[in-house]
């Protein structure tokens, strides 16, 4: 008896210890904690960013981000995503620098038929990628995802699962480990959901840190 009590006593112990270092990023009501940054000035975040059922809404025009307010290093990043009608462009930005219209960050693509890409954003850089001799870097390097397409159909949730952890980053779309880069330029930052393309729901934003 002593020794079921000491083990269920342990039990919640520590879910309740692994529950307390789990930050959920969106809050499944409000935006509270995030901010927006958005191409065009004469639209406004709202008409763009909603929660709605307790999910988040991005419309996907005019060209933006979502930031959290915060920054954050050395986290596993789980988000969930899908697309309401047609699977066009969005993405997670990752170690976000500052507030311009298009960051320094790395970008985690989840552009339809690429998601697990890397695009290295404003001056981000990994190491594997490497600009040859006698070619001019281009302004939105592309580091492609290792294997064929694992994203779920239109309707369907898709979830990544992103590990940023002392300069490497290493992604995992619905289970199939798609990229690792390594060598960040930056090790810390603030998390970002792009509104490029169409509908796009995001749930589940969450981050685990990592020791």
């Amino acid at each position: 008896m002593k020794k079921s009590i000491l083990l269920l006593l342990l039990t919640t112990t520590l879910s309740t210890f692994v529950s307390a270092q789990t930050i959920d990023l969106f809050n499944g009501s409000n935006l509270d904690g995030w901010g927006f940054a958005l191409k065009d000035d004469s639209k406004k975040p709202e008409e763009v960013f909603k929660v709605q059922d307790g999910v988040i809404h991005i419309t996907g025009s005019p060209f933006g981000y979502m930031y959290t307010l915060n920054n954050y290093e050395n986290y596993r990043l789980h988000v969930e995503w899908r697309w309401l009608e047609e699977a066009t462009n969005s993405g997670i930005f990752l170690h976000v620098q500052d507030s311009k219209v298009w960051p320094n960050a790395v970008e985690c693509q989840l552009q339809a038929g690429n998601a697990g890409d890397f695009v290295l954003l404003n001056g981000s850089d990994l190491a594997e990628f490497v600009t040859k001799e006698g070619e001019t870097r281009p302004a939105f390097p592309i580091i492609k995802k290792r294997n064929a397409s694992s994203e779920m159909a239109v309707g369907e949730w898709n979830n990544a699962v992103i590990t940023c952890e002392k300069g490497n980053i290493t992604v995992f779309i619905n289970g199939v480990l798609q990229n690792v880069g390594t060598k960040s330029k930056h090790k810390t930052g603030r998390i970002a959901l792009q509104s490029e393309g169409k509908d796009i729901q995001f749930r589940n934003v969450r981050l685990t840190p990592v020791e």
